[in-house]
């Protein structure tokens, strides 16, 4: 994507129809300024505290310098797993069949797991979504990964924005650029945290967090900043994170997963801390204080995902991991 396709993608989203959609407006993800639009050239810089959003290869950077100091340990360690364990591919074939078929076949079942939760998210939960908002949502992507979420929402006809860490062209944003040539426009991708988004207020009709949720260090903070980026009605999706009935499951799980990650990768999996899971006491805390309520939604993974419990009662491990769609209409 060049400055010049940024530059209009951000100040001008057309759709197919001709209709101009709302331009992103933009805060600064330090001092919650305004940023306002460079006339000639994607930059903006934040009057009050100087702070500079400006593109790279595409992608706009909202990091604080501290901040990317703060995750590039995490962001070298994170890479080095996925790519050692095959998250990636040469062929844009690779990633055009997402989340329905990996065709490296090296994360099949993981993928499954996608491809029947964002099934379900078709035939349950956006149908109604898309009949508030029959021109479209502007949708918000946190925590994107390599786009595939934010192309399959475009394919419906929606504007997406994509927003992650990681922005490498083989499991990060940079591997948008296998979409775009089947898109009748390149959606915009910011690298930035959850917890400092570079958006002002009010600006998406949907936010989304598709495996990502569980990275937040504090989870009001997280939700809450996602919330303000929200219209009013608006809706919130947390897809495939972890939840466990009981909180000694989760931390047990994670006592394994480090173990595990030591023995295999060398470290820890925990350079920066992350909460990793949901529980109904997590969910609770968020419905009351954002006044909101959970649909909670179980898709079907087959009968083999199924007896999970059932094994590990009768083997006495630990409960394993179920995955909801948790999914909420905001209206104040």
């Amino acid at each position: 994507m060049t400055h010049s396709t940024v530059h209009e993608e951000l100040t001008n989203r057309s759709t197919t129809s001709g209709h101009t959609e709302l331009r992103i407006q933009f805060q600064c993800p330090v001092c919650q300024e305004s940023l306002p639009l460079a006339a000639t050239d994607p930059q903006f810089r934040c009057d009050v505290c100087g702070f500079l959003m400006s593109d790279t290869n595409g992608i706009l950077r909202a990091l604080r310098p501290e901040r990317e100091r703060y995750f590039s340990l995490f962001v070298r360690e994170y890479e080095a797993v996925r790519a050692r364990e095959g998250r990636s591919s040469s062929s844009p074939d690779f990633y055009l069949s997402l989340p329905y078929r990996d065709l490296t076949g090296r994360n099949s079942w993981q993928w499954q797991i996608r491809a029947r939760t964002f099934r379900c998210l078709e035939q349950r939960i956006l149908p109604a979504i898309e009949r508030a908002r029959p021109r479209g949502c502007d949708v918000l992507d946190i925590g994107a990964g390599n786009c595939w979420f934010s192309y399959r929402m475009a394919l419906r006809g929606h504007r997406p924005v994509a927003v992650d860490l990681l922005d490498n062209d083989a499991d990060g944003m940079g591997a948008a650029k296998h979409y775009f040539s089947h898109l009748p426009a390149p959606f915009p991708r910011f690298q930035a945290e959850m917890d400092h988004l570079p958006f002002a207020s009010a600006q998406f009709d949907l936010v989304v967090f598709n495996a990502s949720f569980h990275y937040s260090v504090d989870y009001g903070s997280t939700l809450g900043e996602a919330l303000r980026c929200l219209r009013r009605p608006g809706f919130v999706i947390i897809a495939d994170s972890a939840f466990y009935s009981r909180d000694e499951s989760g931390r047990a799980m994670l006592a394994e997963r480090r173990a595990a990650f030591q023995k295999q990768f060398g470290f820890a999996s925990d350079s920066i801390p992350s909460l990793e899971y949901l529980t109904s006491a997590s969910l609770n805390e968020l419905e009351q204080a954002f006044s909101l309520h959970w649909n909670r939604i179980a898709p079907w993974y087959g009968w083999k995902w199924a007896m999970r419990p059932w094994k590990a009662r009768l083997l006495r491990r630990r409960e394993p991991s179920r995955f909801y769609l948790l999914w909420a209409e905001v209206t104040r």
